[in-house]
């Protein structure tokens, strides 16, 4: 097994998850290509400085969000000990919030 290997998550796409970044691509064609460095960043290193990862609180108490740009944000459920992300929404800092 590789080191990288060894430290990779498991990413669980909910339904809704899967939906909504569908429909956010849809809308936004030209963040493509982040969105995808970022979830491929999560699997890695949910922690990477880059993806700015951050506990919610309030009614969101329990989650996490990281940084698609300044502007969009993908909220999900960290499970450090089962090594698994759970994907819950993407879209504007309002949207998901």
């Amino acid at each position: 097994m590789t080191p990288t290997k060894r430290f990779r998550f498991t990413l669980v796409w909910t339904e809704t998850f899967a939906r909504t970044a569908q429909k956010f691509l849809r809308r936004h064609p030209a963040l493509e290509g982040v969105f995808a460095d970022v979830i491929q960043q999560l699997e890695a290193d949910p922690h990477a400085p880059r993806l700015r990862l951050h506990p919610l609180q309030g009614r969101h108490k329990g989650k996490h969000a990281v940084r698609v740009t300044y502007e969009y944000r993908v909220v999900l459920i960290l499970r450090l000990t089962a090594r698994e992300i759970v994907l819950l929404d993407v879209g504007t800092h309002d949207d998901v919030y």
